[in-house]
């Protein structure tokens, strides 16, 4: 079976696409599987990818991100630019203007108050948005009118596009949300649960970490959309079981992410009940370092926060030696075939921001073995384990759980074994994992752990946000409700000025070049990020579904609207 581009799934669509859309509802349901289970449907409260993408069917931006990477227009009458007044000639605001007639999903107007709103909500000091890096250098939000705003930022920016565009940054209502500010935020169940929104579909019921039901949303702006009356999204489980569902049994209509090895999904698709799609984007598989000290030895809510160094992942060389031992072409092989590729990147792309950092490509036991050796890590009892000082290098390894990661996880520990470095695995279920419960020991965002693997990606086709999350101080913590971008509780000022220029530079070649040293400085100089894979997204639908267009540089949902039954 090959698997066919997210291009040739577009073609599709729009051959069938003409004759879809009789009515509002008339195809039915349709049903749709995420091995991990949603946790919440507020993307300013978690980073986690299957919380953005489930709560995009029903919360949406003011513009996202098409399938080729450029911005369309969703909420707003159109994408501002400096050529159509939108964007200030000294790019210094940008001015965004919402369609007329927009309306909630519970019949109330959508104006530039719930913009403004979004705004404050998310920039709240006592709020630990999960989003903050898009609001990077925002000043003020101004009402201009009912339907218009103002965004201001502090300095010239060339990339206006952090606020309201994508998936991670959707408008909320500010009748539903404004008494849910800062520390509240978390407390706000109902509205954190059941978001009021304008996308084609709105909750009916919420069971968090398991299923979300839907409805066709009743005042959605176009009247023959989504041709679906209802949809059942579930979650959990893992990515074997969310294939078989869609490829070989037809028990559900679309599943996501499947993280297996190739001829597993060549042999579900044998069935020719679904089919699989992929496209490469900016997704890399990668282990973040902990850079703070994660013992529980430590009192609650001081482990992994800055006020503790780690007591040897803080050392460049240690980190760069785990780096080294490690095979990313088997990885590759064992893990995901012609949807992987080896990487040192943590921008992988676009060209423009791929730094051609090569050196971690190539496997290399004894040169980790001499770094240790030069820091003075030496096993002086025989037991396998490097140590100095009295301190012994060993990690605690976590992940979620996935059959993929788990043999990662496998060879890594082999790998570092060999180097003198003892290894404690941990999986733990996704749901939990990618979740944003600040009372939880277990999020990827809490780091109780010395090493952590995922990936992530970021909307659209600049990387400016998403370089700009490993600022000083955005780090999670008690004082933030545990939310926050800087996972690794990275800071250099150095870094930070890279950011301030990145944000202020327009020239492209100058903008490709500033990130492709930011990409360095977090990976090849300090290894305070190992990237492993550079990840082909791979989802598979029915073969009775239409319309689904794959995305990499948005939410994998961006068009559920268009979807349809083919009959």
């Amino acid at each position: 079976m090959k698997i066919k581009t997210a291009l040739a799934g577009a073609i599709a669509a729009m051959a069938f696409a003409p004759a879809a859309f009789a009515e509002r509802g008339s195809d039915g349901h349709l049903s749709i599987i995420y091995w991990q289970a949603p946790s919440i449907l507020n993307p300013f409260l978690s980073g986690g990818t299957k919380d953005i993408e489930s709560s995009s069917m029903i919360i949406e931006p003011l513009g996202r991100y098409d399938q080729n990477g450029n911005m369309v227009p969703y909420l707003a009458a159109e994408i501002p630019t400096v050529a159509n007044g939108g964007v200030s000639a000294d790019l210094t605001s940008i001015t965004w203007k919402l369609q007329s007639g927009l309306l909630w999903s519970d019949g109330t107007p959508v104006t530039s108050a719930d913009i403004k709103f979004t705004a404050d909500y998310c920039m709240h000091p006592e709020g630990g948005c999960a989003q903050a890096a898009k609001f990077d250098k925002v000043s003020s939000v101004d009402i201009v009118d009912d339907l218009t705003v103002t965004v201001h930022f502090s300095q010239a920016m060339p990339n206006p596009y952090g606020p309201f565009m994508g998936g991670q940054s959707p408008i909320i209502q500010k009748a539903q949300f404004e008494n849910c500010m800062g520390a509240k935020a978390p407390e706000c169940t109902d509205a954190n649960f059941g978001p009021i929104g304008t996308g084609p579909f709105r909750v009916t019921e919420f069971r968090t970490n398991d299923v979300i039901q839907m409805e066709a949303n009743p005042n959605y702006r176009d009247p023959a959309k989504p041709a679906f009356a209802t949809v059942t999204f579930k979650g959990g489980g893992d990515a074997t079981a969310a294939g078989r569902a869609v490829l070989e049994t037809g028990e559900f209509d679309y599943a996501w992410n499947l993280q297996l090895a190739p001829d597993v999904i060549d042999s579900m698709a044998a069935a020719g009940v679904g089919t699989a799609i992929s496209a490469f984007g900016s997704l890399v598989e990668r282990i973040e370092v902990n850079l703070t000290d994660p013992s529980s030895s430590l009192p609650e809510g001081e482990r992994s926060t800055v006020a503790h160094p780690h007591p040897f992942l803080s050392n460049a060389n240690v980190r760069k030696a785990l780096s080294i031992a490690i095979d990313r072409n088997l990885l590759v092989e064992v893990g995901y075939g012609r949807a992987g590729r080896p990487t040192c990147n943590l921008v992988p792309a676009p060209a423009l921001y791929a730094s051609d950092n090569t050196e971690c490509l190539t496997q290399d036991i004894e040169g980790a073995k001499a770094l240790l050796e030069a820091e003075g890590y030496v096993d002086t009892n025989g037991d396998g384990v490097r140590e100095k000082d009295g301190v012994e290098l060993r990690v605690l390894y976590q992940t979620s759980t996935n059959a993929v990661r788990q043999d990662f996880q496998a060879l890594i520990k082999e790998w570092w074994q060999e180097i003198g470095v003892a290894t404690e695995l941990r999986n733990l279920d996704a749901s939990v994992y990618f979740g944003g419960d600040p009372g939880s020991p277990d999020t990827y965002q809490k780091f109780y752990a010395d090493v952590e693997m995922y990936a992530n990606n970021f909307d659209g086709t600049d990387p400016q946000a998403y370089l700009g999350a490993y600022r000083c101080g955005t780090e999670p913590k008690p004082s933030s409700q545990w939310q926050g971008e800087n996972i690794n509780r990275f800071c250099d000022p150095n870094y930070d000025a890279l950011i301030d220029q990145l944000a202020q530079t327009g020239d492209l070649e100058e903008r490709g070049r500033l990130g492709r040293m930011m990409n360095d400085m977090m990976t090849k100089d300090s290894n305070v990020i190992i990237p492993l894979v550079d990840r082909g997204r791979v989802s598979a639908h029915a073969n009775s579904l239409g319309g689904v267009v794959l995305n990499t540089w948005d939410s994998e949902l961006w068009n559920v609207s268009d979807w349809y039954r083919i009959k």
